[in-house]
C-alpha cells in the first residue's frame, strides 16, 4: 500500500505538470483538457477515499484533521470539490487567480510522500530541535535587511529604483542571499560600499542555518545507531539500516523509525 501511494502521488503531480501545458504539447487532439479532467477526477477519487479511511480508522479522529498531514490530505482533494460546488469560478475572469491558486494546492500531493519516508523523521525532528536558533538567527537577518534596507534607500535618494523601504529591503535580501538580479543595483559610491559589505556579510553567514542543522542531525543519527544493540552479545552503535550485527553477525531486529507526526 505505501508503494501504491506512493506511485499514484507522484502520477498526480506529473499529470498536473503535463495539464498545465497540455495545449501544447498535445495540439492535435481535441479536447485534451477534457480528458485531463477525468484523470484528475480519478485521482480525487482516490485520494478522497484515502482521506475518509484515515479519519475513520485514526484513535484520535478529531485530532487528525487538524493535523499536518491530514491538512495536506484535505487541501489535495478540496479544488476540485469547489469547482464543483460553485462552477461560476471556472468562467469568472475577475476570480482567475483563485482558480489558478485552487489547481496549485494540488501540488502539495507531493507532501504526502513524506508520510511513507522514515528517514524523513530524522530531519523534522532535526528542525523541531533547532527552532529556536534558526528563529533567532532568521531574527538576526531580518534585523539586517532592515538597516541596509533603510540605509539604502537613503543613500540613493529613492532613485534608481529604491522608490520606497520594501523596494530598498527587497534589494537587500537578493543582495544578502548572492542572488544579484541586476534589477536594482545602487549608483553612488556609498550606496555600492554598502552593496559589497552586504555582499560579504551574505557569503559569511549563509553557511550558519546549515551548520545548525547538520550539527542537530549528526545527534539524531547516533542516537538511532546507540539504539539498535544486538539481543545476543548486547553489542551497539548499529547503523540504522544495518540488517546484521556487525560483532557476531546475528541478526538484529527491524529498525522502527518514530513516525514523521511525532
Amino acid at each position: 500500500m505505501e508503494t501504491f501511494w506512493i506511485v499514484i502521488s507522484l502520477l498526480s503531480v506529473l499529470f498536473l505538470f503535463i495539464e498545465s501545458s497540455a495545449t501544447d504539447l498535445f495540439p492535435n487532439i481535441p479536447n485534451i483538457l477534457y480528458r485531463f479532467g477525468t484523470i484528475e477526477v480519478a485521482f480525487t477519487t482516490l485520494f478522497t477515499v484515502e482521506y475518509v479511511l484515515r479519519v475513520i480508522s485514526s484513535p484520535r479522529k478529531i485530532h487528525y484533521p487538524f493535523s499536518f498531514f491530514g491538512f495536506i490530505d484535505l487541501c489535495t482533494i478540496l479544488p476540485m470539490y469547489i469547482l464543483w460546488l460553485i462552477p461560476s469560478l471556472s468562467v469568472s475572469p475577475d476570480l482567475v487567480v483563485l482558480v489558478r491558486l485552487l489547481r496549485v494546492l494540488r501540488v502539495l500531493r507531493v507532501l504526502k510522500l513524506l508520510r511513507y519516508m522514515s528517514d524523513a523523521g530524522i530531519l523534522w525532528r532535526s528542525l523541531m530541535r533547532a527552532r529556536r536558533k534558526l528563529g533567532i538567527f532568521f531574527g538576526f537577518v531580518a534585523i539586517i535587511l532592515c538597516l541596509f534596507g533603510g540605509l539604502m534607500f537613503a543613500v540613493e535618494g529613492g532613485k534608481d529604483g529604491f522608490t520606497s523601504l520594501g523596494a530598498a529591503v527587497y534589494w537587500a535580501v537578493v543582495t544578502l542571499t548572492t542572488v544579484g538580479y541586476g534589477d536594482i543595483t545602487p549608483h553612488t559610491a556609498l550606496g555600492r560600499m554598502l552593496a559589497s559589505v552586504l555582499i560579504l556579510l551574505g557569503y559569511s553567514i549563509i553557511a550558519v542555518p546549515t551548520g545548525i542543522l547538520t550539527a542537530y542531525m549528526s545527534q539524531e543519527l547516533e542516537k538511532g545507531r546507540a539504539a539498535r544493540s544486538c539481543l545476543i552479545c548486547l553489542h551497539s552503535g548499529h547503523e540504522i539500516d544495518a540488517k546484521f550485527c556487525a560483532h557476531c553477525g546475528a541478526i538484529l531486529e527491524a529498525n522502527t523509525s518514530q513516525p514523521v507526526e511525532k
